[in-house]
């Protein structure tokens, strides 16, 4: 029996994302070229605002942080898919249970800084006379502890309810993750309260971020509206777009996936988790940097450095 759990259940097995054994190898190989593109885009962005001075601003600030969130978030889970999808697809109930609380405190984190982010953008370019004043370094570093705090709480919440859970006989969990639903599937006792407590800190920490990222993106676009200059316009939209894009696949498929009942069928959800646990954190280093001009001046400034 596993110690804190009145379950007998020592060991699980991920079905993994498809039965098809034909589709096994390609599958293998797009998730690995996915991770090595996620976490190198990750790691050279950290690396690049570290060494860069000019880059040492709130903004990059809050997104080197990002950027650690998602090497940190795709880590917890893609080396383990990556394994089952070639070997014995076996998890032990204790790394279950420690894949789950991370995958929580990543994500959960990650939906905060993309609202300080928001917030940021928000009082650059809505008051840029306050701009010093309301992102000085203590404001920002604030917001970070507030971020990383709020995310451990609330996983240690949401784990402690998963650990309430009692299992008999079934073991196959129907994911390529230890993921909330499919646990509450595999539960032999009723999980009504525990579905209503997951249901209520999913919608506190996706509805209430995501609320404020696309009122902070519309008071941004009502003050880019009154710029007068339509090449400042234009790269205002596409800079914001881009944004709006990015949090839109995060909290979006994040809501599919934790704001429904759980009897659900888990096909849609497997599908809808690939975004937020493997494109989301590829695409971030590309969208929110590689348009930015200051980024490519970094980067030649580091390839110069390099090359003498």
């Amino acid at each position: 029996m596993t110690p804190g759990n009145d379950s007998f259940m020592t060991q699980f097995i991920l079905a993994g994302l498809t039965d098809e054994s034909d589709l096994q190898l390609p599958l293998f190989f797009l998730f690995l070229v996915m991770y090595i593109i996620t976490v190198m885009g990750n790691l050279s962005l950290i690396i690049l605002i570290g060494l860069s001075s000019h880059l040492h601003t709130p903004m990059y600030f809050f997104l080197l942080n990002l950027s650690f969130i998602d090497v940190c978030y795709s880590s917890v889970f893609t080396p383990k898919m990556l394994m089952n999808i070639i070997s014995k697809k076996n998890i032990s109930y204790k790394g279950c249970m420690t894949q789950l609380y991370f995958l929580c405190f990543f994500g959960i984190s990650e939906c905060y800084v993309l609202t300080s982010m928001a917030y940021d953008r928000y009082v650059a370019i809505c008051n840029p006379l306050l701009y010093n004043i309301a992102m000085s370094p203590k404001v920002c570093s604030s917001l970070m502890l507030g971020s990383y705090l709020m995310a451990f709480f609330d996983a240690m919440t949401l784990i402690g309810c998963m650990l309430r859970l009692v299992f008999c006989d079934a073991n196959i969990i129907n994911h390529y993750l230890c993921d909330i639903h499919p646990l509450l599937q595999l539960s032999c006792t009723s999980t009504y309260l525990i579905q209503l407590e997951v249901i209520i800190a999913s919608g506190v920490n996706i509805i209430v971020p995501s609320l404020t990222i696309f009122i902070s993106y519309g008071l941004i676009l009502s003050n880019i509206l009154h710029i007068s200059s339509m090449e400042g316009r234009s790269k205002a939209f596409s800079t914001c777009s881009s944004h709006i894009i990015a949090v839109s696949l995060f909290f979006g498929s994040s809501a599919f996936v934790y704001l429904k009942p759980s009897s659900e069928s888990m096909s849609e959800g497997k599908i809808s988790s690939v975004f937020y646990t493997n494109v989301v954190p590829m695409m971030n280093p590309l969208i929110y940097s590689l348009r930015n001009k200051d980024v490519k001046l970094a980067v030649r400034k580091a390839v110069r450095r390099a090359k003498f």
